[in-house]
């Protein structure tokens, strides 16, 4: 597991968000990221309202944050998102997710 500071740009929905990453040397990269091991309620079709729902608590909580990556090693989701646990001021998001009912454990 590697660990980053990042910066939160973008959440596109419940498990899918964009961060501008600190690489360290002054070096950044934006990155898309698939929140590891969890699902939440799609954008479209019957699960809409239920995904936008948790798409904005996520953004209130991470958008335009500072916050600690946690990224497994050459760990990549089938759409080629990087898969990481984000942390802010100590809180798991991705175990609050699912431990407040937005999310449920997913083994990709």
């Amino acid at each position: 597991m590697y660990n980053y500071k990042a910066k939160i740009i973008s959440v596109y929905d419940g498990d899918t968000v964009t961060a501008l990453v600190d690489l360290g040397f002054l070096h950044f990269q934006e990155m898309k990221l698939r929140l590891y091991g969890i699902d939440t309620p799609e954008m479209r079709g019957p699960e809409k309202v239920e995904g936008k729902k948790v798409r904005d608590i996520l953004r209130e909580m991470i958008l335009n944050k500072d916050v600690e990556i946690h990224s497994y090693k050459d760990k990549q989701g089938k759409y080629g998102r990087y898969l990481a646990n984000i942390i802010i001021d100590g809180l798991d998001v991705n175990q609050w997710l699912v431990d407040n009912g937005h999310a449920k454990l997913y083994l990709l």
